[in-house]
């Protein structure tokens, strides 16, 4: 039994299996469809214009290809792109990033030529034509402050400045340069300005020598030191840079608005100078504000709330410092007026306090004007100036104390009883109404000679330390507009008021 299983085995796996009805079909359909593929297969020429066909598309792909890549490479370069092309967005990136290059290689550029002429500038100070020094600034901190020869100064022969600096004896030494500015001798020479577009000098004829020499240098930003006798226009002298500082600097409130401050020695000074600032400042909208002793504190406080310059004497501006009720950090520019007599008056540590409440030397411009230059004075400048620039009118180098050479002086001895009897025979040998000014050394001597004039019929006021402010300021209107024609007054008359038409002059004390 199990040999014949075996045999059937072997015999299923060798003798060939019969076709089925399903094999002879399928067979069938293939060589059906073998020839139908026959009859639709492409002849060899076709096969070949195929071919053909399909490189040439494939070169023209790829030469458009390259087309709108070396047009894309081409806008770039230019920095444009078409909106029409492919890959809008992609270009309008790759622009702006061409830009964005091109303005950090163009800033960077500004910036280092920026450095490079301020370095220049620093190191010459820049020059003219004409061999002028230039000198713009000197300091970054102080930059508020340019200045540039107009061309009508520039037009001016160098006999004709070298004859006025002859004429009015001014002497112009600057520590950095050999070759200062020239003096401004017309106000038509001053650079055109939101102040000068106002005409504020219009019924002055010309600058004074000290104004002259001094405004240049104001103007530009540098610390100047400056003698000259009283009445000789240095309030204006310093006012015109100072009103062009402020207007270039930033503004703040409150109390730290203050952007100036000019200290004077007495009441008076600092009132009249008050006067003539406000009229400058008043044209380019600043406030300008003064305070002093024997005043009511209560109104100059509110007062100092909206100044932006203010006109001091030292003991009344310190107090408002140590109170709080003023802030000099935001002052960059400081004037000192009459130093030396605020000096003789021992006003320098009051000075040394106030100075120290304003920005650093390096950050503030600081002018000095002065009538002598003894050794005190000296000393405050190099304490609290950077290379100031000293300007000397009048043929004292050494500024010390001199007569004025254009006034008669006449010194006469009398016995100390008969001085008041001299006096009164004095005053009425001028002509009616004449002003003339009585100078005593003593706050007693000068209500005792006051009261021996009136008894003798003689209209006169007086000025003094032991007098309330408003009597002070009547008296010294009164004797300005020529209503009481003698004025009796110790030495807080003594210095920088401008007085009109003064014709004499008398000392009846003497140190």
């Amino acid at each position: 039994m199990k040999h014949r299983l075996e045999d059937a085995e072997v015999e299923a796996t060798v003798l060939p299996r019969k076709k089925s009805k399903k094999d002879k079909k399928d067979k069938k359909d293939h060589k059906e469809k073998s020839q139908d593929a026959d009859s639709t297969a492409p002849t060899p020429v076709e096969i070949a214009s195929e071919v053909d066909e399909k490189t040439n598309a494939k070169k023209d792909k790829k030469k458009e290809k390259k087309e709108k890549k070396e047009k894309r490479k081409a806008e770039k370069s230019n920095g444009e792109v078409d909106p029409t092309s492919e890959n809008t967005s992609e270009q309008e990136g790759n622009v702006d990033e061409v830009h964005t290059e091109r303005k950090s290689k163009k800033e960077k550029k500004d910036k280092k030529d920026k450095k490079k002429r301020k370095t220049e500038d620093a190191e010459t100070n820049g020059s003219n034509s004409n061999g002028h020094v230039e000198n713009k600034t000197v300091d970054a901190s102080t930059a508020s402050q340019t200045y540039e020869q107009t061309a009508a100064l520039s037009a001016v022969s160098e006999s004709d400045i070298a004859a006025f600096l002859s004429t009015h004896q001014i002497t112009i030494t600057d520590p950095l340069s050999d070759k200062p500015f020239r003096p401004i001798i017309e106000f038509s020479h001053l650079p055109s300005s939101a102040l000068i577009a106002k005409n504020p000098f219009a019924s002055f004829k010309a600058p004074t020598p000290i104004q002259a020499a001094s405004w240049p240098f104001g103007l530009s930003g540098r610390d100047i030191v400056g003698v000259a006798e009283t009445g000789s226009g240095k309030t204006i002298a310093f006012g015109l840079p100072l009103v062009s500082a402020v207007l270039g600097m930033p503004k703040s409130k409150g109390s730290g608005k203050i952007r100036a401050v000019v200290v004077s020695p007495t009441r008076e000074l600092a009132m009249q100078t008050n006067e003539q600032l406000a009229k400058l400042g008043s044209l380019v909208g600043l406030n300008t504000v003064c305070i002093y002793g024997g005043a009511s504190k209560d109104d100059q406080r509110v007062l100092l709330r909206k100044a932006d310059i203010v006109v001091a004497t030292p003991g009344r501006l310190k107090d408002f410092l140590e109170e709080g009720s003023a802030k000099l950090d935001g002052a960059k520019f400081v004037v000192l007026d009459e130093a030396d007599r605020m000096l003789d008056k021992g006003f320098e540590d009051d000075i040394k306090r106030i100075i120290g409440c304003t920005p650093r030397k390096e950050d503030r411009q600081t002018l000095m004007f002065t009538a002598t230059w003894p050794q005190s004075v000296q000393s405050l400048a190099s304490t609290f100036m950077v290379s100031p620039v000293k300007i000397q009118i009048g043929g004292n180098e050494s500024g010390d104390l001199q007569a004025n050479t254009r006034i008669e002086q006449r010194v006469e001895v009398v016995d100390p009883r008969s001085k008041e009897t001299r006096l009164l025979q004095l005053l009425k040998a001028q002509p009616r109404n004449e002003r003339v000014l009585v100078f005593c050394l003593y706050k007693k001597e000068a209500t005792r000679v006051e009261g021996f004039l009136q008894q003798r019929g003689i209209k006169v006021v007086g000025i003094h330390g032991d007098l309330k402010q408003e009597q002070r300021t009547r008296s010294l209107e009164a004797f300005k507009t020529g209503q009481t024609p003698v004025l009796v007054a110790t030495d807080v008359a003594a210095r920088g008021l401008d007085i009109p038409e003064v014709k004499l002059v008398i000392n009846v004390t003497v140190r």
